[in-house]
């Protein structure tokens, strides 16, 4: 789950870290009122969107201007003015795809003196089973070009879940950005802050770019962004009531009510397998037999009738899908189930788009007999392979 920018300072602020002053404003009538709350004499105007390069961006419409998605104002008038211009319009930005995203909401801030920038992230590192802090002295909006460019330029290390945070880590991050004296001071009580944040909360990956060096000497996150590991957002009540579903694929959210693993892609043929490992097998042969899956869908090892016509029915309603492929391989999961779940959902939504079915695994004679009789037009596949190119080549038909 992700948040916004302004719900992650706020969030960073109550461990302590040091962030600007700033306010969110939902409408253009509260620009001013926020802005005049705030010192000045510069204010930073930032859309609050669900994507990075919101800098570099551009809008859509003529009418938001052509200065990007973060704007610095020198006035409360000019404030206000880019608020404005900015609500209600699409941002498009290199995350965004060209379809962009629409800015509901704003972020006006206190504008900062700065003399340095730094980009510092944590995340969760797979391979060692640990919180990884990633940092470069090269902070701002081209970390992207530092990576591919100057690798070198970027210091990772990770944080033993014994023993926790230590001052040394906090002394590695400032080694890293070249921070001496107070700073270096700064430094590692902020490494602790961070960290301490990350773990409380349940943060699956915590950016900071830029992590700045004020002209009075003082370090601040002047950026944050934070997503949280879904899987653990029960247990934080306070952060889920943060989530804006507006930002959200609709479908992804269906299908986070029934527990459905899903995520939307930009292809045309969709997809409903049991297995994370299968699901990435069955996207891969179909990229190998020249066409693209329209989504990710794992229904889970051991998913109910009822949740699997929902699965159905996500893919349906997609207006890219030009045909489906279910690939279940019974082990837990039942064919039968999948079966039974399939022709409820087609029933109730209708059938315009080619099916094909291969199942295997437990009562798989039996799924093949409940589609046999049902009636219903579906192309059955023998294997994963069978599957795919019979699936292609009916969507290429169509």
């Amino acid at each position: 789950m992700n948040i916004h920018e302004y719900q992650a300072k706020g969030l960073l602020r109550e461990f302590g870290v040091p962030v600007p002053d700033g306010f969110a404003v939902l409408s253009a009538e509260d620009a001013e009122a926020a802005a005049r709350k705030l010192r000045g004499p510069v204010w930073v105007v930032k859309s609050q969107i669900h994507a990075g390069g919101r800098g570099k961006g551009k809008f859509k419409e003529p009418e938001a201007g052509d200065k990007g998605g973060v704007r610095l104002a020198r006035s409360i008038e000019e404030a206000a003015d880019f608020v404005r211009q900015m609500l209600g319009h699409t941002l498009v930005t290199v995350q965004t795809g060209e379809a962009g995203k629409q800015v509901n909401r704003l972020y006006i801030e206190d504008g900062s003196l700065i003399e340095r920038e730094f980009y510092l992230s944590m995340l969760v590192d797979r391979e060692t089973a640990r919180i990884a802090f990633v940092v470069s002295t090269e902070g701002g909006m081209d970390i992207e070009d530092v990576a591919h460019d100057s690798p070198e330029k970027i210091k990772t290390f990770s944080v033993d879940p014994a023993t926790g945070v230590m001052p040394l880590h906090g002394r590695t991050v400032a080694e890293a950005l070249h921070l001496t004296g107070d700073l270096a001071k700064q430094a590692e009580d902020l490494t602790t802050k961070l960290y301490t944040a990350f773990v409380a909360k349940d943060m699956a990956m915590l950016e900071i770019n830029p992590l700045i060096v004020t002209k009075d000497g003082r370090l601040r996150c002047l950026d944050a962004k934070i997503s949280f590991d879904d899987n653990a957002v029960y247990r934080h009540p306070d952060v889920y009531r943060l989530r804006d579903e507006s930002e959200e694929d609709t479908k992804e959210i269906e299908a986070s009510k029934y527990d459905l693993a899903y995520i939307a892609l930009d292809g045309t043929i969709g997809c409903m397998v049991n297995g994370a490992g299968l699901a990435m097998a069955t996207l891969d042969i179909i990229q190998l037999y020249g066409e693209s899956p329209a989504n990710f869908l794992d229904v889970g090892g051991g998913a109910s009738e009822e949740r699997v016509t929902a699965a159905f029915k996500i893919i349906t309603a997609d207006p890219n899908v030009k045909g489906i492929l279910v690939n279940i391989f019974g082990g837990i999961m039942k064919c039968d189930v999948i079966a039974r779940g399939v022709i409820a959902a087609v029933k109730t939504v209708g059938l315009e788009v080619p099916l094909v079915v291969r199942l295997e695994g437990t009562n798989v004679e039996e799924g093949k007999a409940i589609i046999r009789s049902s009636g219903l037009n579906v192309i059955p596949a023998d294997d994963l392979d069978d599957a795919a190119q019979k699936i292609v080549a009916a969507v290429r038909q169509t």
